[in-house]
């Protein structure tokens, strides 16, 4: 179902099932997946891969240039799963340098006016809320939800299944697990009712608390209370991945 309003290069790859309304535009390079659903004055363009089942609402940009002023030409990508919602005014950018890519995943929810930049890696099962905006080279894992408003600085990481205040700014590395919030954000708590959906066992729930005060809230060396959680807790994968996580941060991790 096409509208005859909407304008398709008559390269640009289309899945069977996709309904595309009214004033929208596809690019020549832009592939659909099946089923795929773009409501009205919705633009697709560059060197953009869509998987099935995507929704677009009214007037998102997705797949445009990037606004980096390093960009020097050439083709850069963004590669997009399936099952996600992009709402009203969202936008998302192809990447910067020539073959590499902007990557989104597979059953996320961006709300109104989210902004994903240039080199962006995004996993699966995450919210942004109205207006979150995330600058270039930014690493979000799988289940993570950032708040209305939340603006996240370049080459940062949001951890799994953590959580963003509305309105927080994100300069650093957000842990896994665990609930920002403030301008600069800082460490308020564990995730609760977020590990609780996940489905997390009382005692991998009761061991990521342990590690929380021990990192967030004893007044130790980040490298003693690692080593100390990691000797303590190591049992458990969800508190071996937040070990890991923040050993691996360069920018350091909002405490």
């Amino acid at each position: 179902m096409i509208h005859p309003t909407a304008i398709i290069h008559p390269k640009a790859q289309i899945g069977s099932g996709c309904e595309i309304g009214p004033y929208c535009v596809i690019g020549e390079h832009v592939t659909l997946g099946d089923n795929c659903k773009l409501y009205a004055h919705v633009v697709v363009d560059g060197y953009t891969v869509l998987g099935q089942r995507n929704e677009i609402f009214p007037f998102a940009a997705i797949g445009l240039k990037t606004q980096d002023l390093k960009w020097k030409g050439g083709v850069t990508h963004l590669r997009i799963g399936d099952d996600n919602v992009f709402r009203e005014g969202v936008t998302i950018h192809s990447a910067t340098k020539a073959g590499e890519a902007t990557v989104v995943g597979s059953h996320n929810l961006l709300l109104t006016h989210v902004h994903i930049a240039h080199d962006c890696r995004l996993g699966n099962h995450i919210i942004m809320s109205g207006f979150a905006g995330l600058a270039g080279h930014v690493v979000v894992e799988d289940y993570a939800t950032l708040g209305g408003y939340t603006a996240v600085h370049q080459f940062c990481r949001i951890g799994t299944l953590s959580m963003t205040g509305g309105c927080s700014r994100i300069p650093q590395d957000v842990a896994p697990f665990i609930i920002v919030e403030g301008n600069p954000a800082a460490a308020r708590a564990i995730n609760k009712i977020g590990l609780e959906r996940a489905g997390l066992s009382e005692a991998a729930q009761t061991a990521l608390r342990t590690a929380y005060k021990i990192i967030f809230r004893e007044e130790v060396m980040a490298s003693q209370a690692l080593a100390r959680v990691e000797a303590e807790l190591s049992a458990f994968p969800e508190v071996k991945h937040l070990v890991e996580f923040i050993r691996s941060s360069e920018r350091g991790i909002c405490k």
